[in-house]
């Protein structure tokens, strides 16, 4: 018995230690008085004190530890390592890491979370997307470019190039805008609330192409060159990656180019024959720049001893000989401009490759960290875009549209997909906003990133369903009213392009994530794959001991929280937002232990168990979710409005925490491992419950009238100000409404009462009205415009047979 206390009065004294993560060097002598007062009250027993000698020796002897347990611990994970190609590798390489390491670390400093500063639009940016960005929406038609040309109109697309739309990233000093990323996302955000399509086409100069590509790694001729033009829209640039047999896996390009001599402007120079067929290419049918990845070979070694020098990039005229565009494919119908490129044995010469020679086989890193950038920022800003539109106006349809004498915004089960819009709506602006933050900061967010494109992308979809539910027929019948259907149909197209949702779910979320958030495991990989085996053993040696304790104090802090549901940590602000930072640092605790625990006994299969790695990156991703609303709440100054909505969001998250954690406790086949983590992280069974059904309700309304927080949340939606504009007629019945609110109550009572004869002719209830009394000539004018402002909301287009054969 005595033996027991001495051992329990140890783990006691060092708990709190290890829960703090304090180094051995702190606890060692802690364990050491511990035990040494537990023997003078008991008795000696010489196994706790062997057991804290041999600890003692192993952390002071360096050799000896090394020879005992590094390095077959080395072997071993040598052996371990999943087999990575140079492909896979300079992926993870990419990028930094922000945010998302506090998150997956286990012990998130907030500190560091508030003194990142609320992105905001200086005051020119502010302008243009109140001047210029308004007037090119008012020159744009979603209709007639969809359904009648097929492109945008000429005078859209001069506009845009006069007023540098194609050049809001590059820097003022070559003539373009030199905007935040903020401000390139609120852009792009407000034209995709006019046209998906004409969004589409400014924001792909402004993504992944070639002057994101020329401000990072150009030469400086190069840069003079082109920026200027690409700025002024005298050149339009497109980027071509994706062919046939290479889509997500880069690797598998099979587009060459072979180093070799040739003629260019009449001298012989050393150059590349490039072969490549290209698919799925943003602007290629009007572009007048190619950014073209290809593989680059070196068969006579006309550069070095090398033979294959990887991915590669190069930027070509298209109006060089050989090179093919021009033609279009059809992406869902919408207009914005995309199609295949080829070329066969087509001679450039070398300093056209981005960088010049020496960027030669670079060009996958290069594009792996202008697209964690671009990643961050386009996409999310059409997703952010349709949330804003669908909230915007199914809140204003569902109080405008009547069903059994009842807005149907007054039904339950409109109101649950009507709280489902409202709540992603606020995280999908809040995931905006923190994300274009943070390339604003010069960070490369490759996981942040990587999990904004797919759960905005998905909960788009999510809400843009919900609006076509509460819309009915309204949402499905094409035509120059419906705001909604090509949101609707386009959705696949963002769910896929710049990685497939499939793929980054599954494969980079947590498979990068893990690598590069981890504090040791990079590393540990770093030195497992070095040459220097003496060295390297030696970093490991340091590094994974220090990953044990790690371990160690996650396994502590785990189950320590789940004991005390998350009371024992501090969080970093009062009131009714606090326990929401305690669970994030209960599940951030939870992700630490469990993903150490997945990475020890799957190895390198853990890379080939997608559905296990996806719900640990699906956990890392709610609680990245979770923390840009906390932010986005903070930054403006917890307003009381928003309250419900973070609520709703942070209840969400946690729910979804719990359930991606089960299910990978579910379906763990080590099952007595599976058993030992539940009951660590999960000790009384689940913790979470998803919102509750009154909170939906707080969501819904200030979807249903005029205030602050309905401004905010869809400040980017572009309404227009002409009669015939979709935006507007709605909002247009929407205000109407609500400003006859108590005239229309007051005629609906009268015609209860039988003072007023009802009938579906608004203009004779009007009249009937003024002339019992029962309102104003100025009040029944105000009613029965209101009424004609609904039916004109809730009408829909039909066409001739000839028009309906032309396009409408």
């Amino acid at each position: 018995m005595s033996l027991f206390i001495q051992f329990i009065a140890i783990l006691a004294a060092i708990w709190v230690f290890i829960y703090r993560r304090d180094r051995m060097h702190v606890i060692l002598p802690v364990a050491l008085i511990a035990l040494g007062v537990a023997t003078l009250f008991t008795e000696f027993h010489w196994l706790p004190w062997l057991t804290l000698f041999l600890i003692v020796l192993l952390y002071f002897q360096d050799n000896l530890r090394a020879k005992l347990i590094s390095r077959p611990l080395f072997s071993f994970f040598k052996k371990a390592l999943p087999p990575m190609n140079q492909t896979e590798l300079e992926a993870i390489e990419a990028g930094d890491v922000w945010w998302e390491a506090e998150l997956f670390q286990g012990d998130p400093e907030w500190e560091k979370m508030f003194a990142y500063p609320a992105p905001a639009l200086n005051e020119a940016e502010q302008s243009f997307l109140d001047n210029e960005t308004q007037t090119l929406c008012q020159l744009i038609d979603d209709w007639k470019i969809v359904h009648e040309r097929g492109d945008l109109s000429p005078e859209a697309w001069a506009y845009i190039k006069e007023h540098k739309f194609l050049g809001m990233i590059i820097p003022e000093e070559y003539g373009g805008l030199g905007f935040s990323a903020l401000a390139h996302s609120s852009v792009v955000t407000t034209l995709a609330t006019r046209s998906s399509s004409a969004a589409v086409d400014v924001m792909v100069p402004n993504s992944l192409g070639p002057a994101e590509l020329l401000m990072k790694y150009g030469t400086q001729e190069q840069r003079d060159h082109y920026l200027p033009k690409l700025a002024s829209g005298e050149e339009i640039p497109c980027f071509a990656l994706t062919s046939p047999e290479a889509g997500s896996d880069a690797g598998a390009l099979i587009d060459r180019g072979v180093v070799c001599k040739g003629e260019h402007n009449g001298e012989q120079v050393l150059g590349l024959s490039l072969t490549w067929n290209k698919r799925y290419i943003t602007l290629a049918p009007v572009a007048t720049v190619l950014g073209l990845a290809f593989k680059m070979f070196d068969p006579d070694h006309l550069l070095g001893d090398k033979e294959e020098l990887g991915i590669t990039v190069a930027l070509i005229p298209t109006d060089h000989p050989g090179v093919v565009t021009g033609r279009r494919h059809n992406p869902m119908g919408m207009a914005f401009m995309n199609g295949p490129t080829q070329g066969e044995n087509v001679f450039i010469p070398l300093d056209w490759i981005v960088g010049g020679a020496e960027y030669a086989g670079k060009g996958w890193q290069m594009l792996v960290t202008c697209l964690s950038e671009g990643r961050g920022i386009s996409l999310p800003a059409l997703s952010s875009a349709t949330a804003a539109l669908c909230y915007r106006y199914t809140g204003a349809y569902s109080k405008i549209r009547k069903q059994f004498n009842l807005e149907i915004s007054d039904f339950e089960g409109v109101e649950e997909a009507l709280a489902r819009i409202a709540g992603y709506t606020y995280l999908l602006e809040s995931m905006r906003i923190m994300t274009a933050g943070a390339v604003d900061l010069h960070v490369k967010p490759s996981v942040v990133s990587a999990i904004a494109k797919y759960h905005m992308t998905e909960l788009s979809r999510v809400i843009v369903r919900n609006a076509m539910d509460v819309h009915g027929g309204r949402g499905l019948i094409l035509g120059p009213r419906n705001y909604l259907a090509h949101c609707y149909i386009s959705t696949p197209i963002a769910i896929t392009v710049e990685g497939a949702n499939i793929l980054t779910r599954n494969l980079i979320i947590f498979g990068q994530g893990a690598i590069r958030c981890h504090p040791f495991i990079f590393r540990e990989m770093q030195a497992a794959q070095s040459t220097d085996n003496e060295a390297s053993l030696r970093e490991f040696d340091s590094l994974i001991f220090r990953h044990i304790g790690y371990t160690i104090s996650n396994i502590v802090r785990t189950l320590s929280l789940g004991l005390t549901a998350g009371l024992i940590t501090k969080s970093p602000v009062p009131g009714p937002t606090a326990r929401y930072y305690r669970q994030i640092t209960r599940m951030s605790s939870a992700l630490a232990l469990v993903s150490d625990a997945a990475m020890l006994l799957l190895g390198g299969r853990l890379k080939r168990r997608e559905r296990l790695s996806a719900r640990l990156g699906d956990v890392l991703s709610q609680l990245y979710m979770s923390c840009t609303v906390l932010k986005y709440y903070e930054d403006h100054q917890r307003p009381a409005a928003d309250l419900a909505y973070l609520q709703w969001n942070l209840e969400n998250s946690l729910y979804e925490c719990q359930l991606a954690l089960n299910g990978f406790f579910e379906n763990l086949a080590n099952r007595p491992v599976a058993w030992i983590l539940k009951r660590i992280v999960f000790p009384f069974g689940n913790a979470y419950r998803p919102p509750s059904d009154d909170l939906g309700e707080e969501l819904v309304e200030p979807m249903l009238e005029s205030n602050e927080l309905r401004s905010r949340l869809t400040r980017n939606v572009f309404v227009g100000q002409q009669a015939d504009a979709p935006g507007f007629i709605i909002e247009n019945a929407f205000d109407l409404l609500a400003e006859t609110r108590e005239t229309r109550y007051t005629i609906r009572k009268a015609v209860k009462a039988g003072v007023i004869e009802p009938s579906p002719d608004h203009a004779a209830v009007a009249a009937a009205a003024v002339k019992k009394k029962v309102c104003t000539r100025a009040e029944a004018d105000a009613y029965l415009a209101a009424e004609l402002a609904r039916h004109e909301a809730i009408s829909v287009d039909d066409f001739s047979s000839s028009e309906f054969i032309s396009g409408g």
